[in-house]
């Protein structure tokens, strides 16, 4: 059972017999892809024509008119891959029903393929969540926002804000007039600076909003983004945590780096953002559990290819 806005729903995810029946086969993902990416009718690139010709043997489509050859993957991120779709959609399952992702080494038992094969598949997938998140509309309304850090200490380094060896974010929650959760957005800062902040604030909130913090001075600045801010005292300890006001972003907190310390010995610095929006991505689709693998392979088909080489600079 899940909430939203005060009413519980009954969530049916998509079971591994079902994801079987859709996705099992080359010919089933292949067909799955074409209506993803074409599902309003196939058009050429080159002329607009929207007559084309399925070439036999080959994933091509060339267009009647200016003969000009597509490919199915050709400018997604399944671009010219050389792994079956059927390994791409069965990541794209595992990864998408996961809460707290799944780390390369169990992604590749899964598969079928090396670790290194599955890190890269894995992280060109999180890209395409990262993508799509940053295009949703800004938060609005009622939003709960904290600062947090990714990773640990290192040996006799400082501990709190400002330590060693952590990465800052963002976590911020929009909550509905209920003051249940509804959207959730985790951005990395380079540190909680009243600038870092208002250049954040006008990026990811819209103006109106009413963001309620700690008592850290730098909130102070989503006022230069048009928003109202209610600062609010809650100490420290194991108590600041649960108050009141602060549940759902503190939950969402909680909730990652559970997730991230069960998961994976280490997330790299430089890699953070892509593991945030990706649990970000999950969150924010919690309702459509059903319907993920579809949504996460829509994203693909929109995405930009991302190379070994744009991955691995983070």
């Amino acid at each position: 059972m899940s909430t939203e806005g005060g009413l519980r729903r009954r969530v049916k995810g998509l079971s591994e017999a079902e994801f079987r029946a859709r996705f099992g086969t080359e010919a089933a993902c292949r067909a799955a892809l074409f209506q993803l990416r074409w599902g309003k009718g196939w058009v050429c690139p080159g002329c607009g024509h929207g007559g084309y010709a399925e070439l036999k043997g080959r994933p091509l489509y060339q267009c009647n008119r200016c003969k000009r050859q597509v490919g199915l993957t050709a400018g997604t991120v399944f671009h010219w891959t050389k792994l079956p779709l059927t390994t791409w959609f069965l990541a794209i399952y595992h990864l998408t029903r996961s809460k707290g992702g799944m780390s390369s080494i169990e992604l590749a038992r899964r598969l079928g393929t090396r670790q290194p094969t599955a890190w890269l598949l894995k992280h060109k997938l999180m890209a395409a969540m990262q993508a799509r998140e940053a295009g949703k509309p800004k938060l609005a309304g009622r939003v709960e926002v904290d600062d947090a850090y990714l990773g640990g200490q290192r040996s006799g380094g400082k501990r709190g804000r400002g330590a060693a060896a952590k990465t800052p974010f963002v976590a911020a929650v929009e909550t509905t007039a209920e003051r249940k959760p509804r959207r959730l957005r985790l951005t990395v800062v380079n540190g909680f600076r009243k600038k870092e902040i208002a250049n954040l604030a006008k990026r990811d909130f819209a103006a109106g909003s009413n963001i309620v913090t700690d008592g850290l001075s730098c909130w102070a600045a989503v006022e230069q983004a048009g928003c109202t801010h209610f600062p609010m005292l809650t100490g420290n300890g194991p108590q600041a945590a649960k108050w009141v006001p602060f549940t759902w972003v503190n939950t969402a907190l909680g909730n990652i780096k559970t997730a991230l310390v069960g998961t994976y010995h280490h997330v790299s610095a430089k890699h953070a953002q892509r593991y945030l929006a990706s649990f970000a991505w999950r969150f924010n689709r919690r309702f459509q559990l059903d319907t993920l693998t579809e949504r996460l392979a829509y994203a693909c088909a929109r995405t930009a290819p991302h190379s070994y080489r744009i991955i691995i600079a983070g």
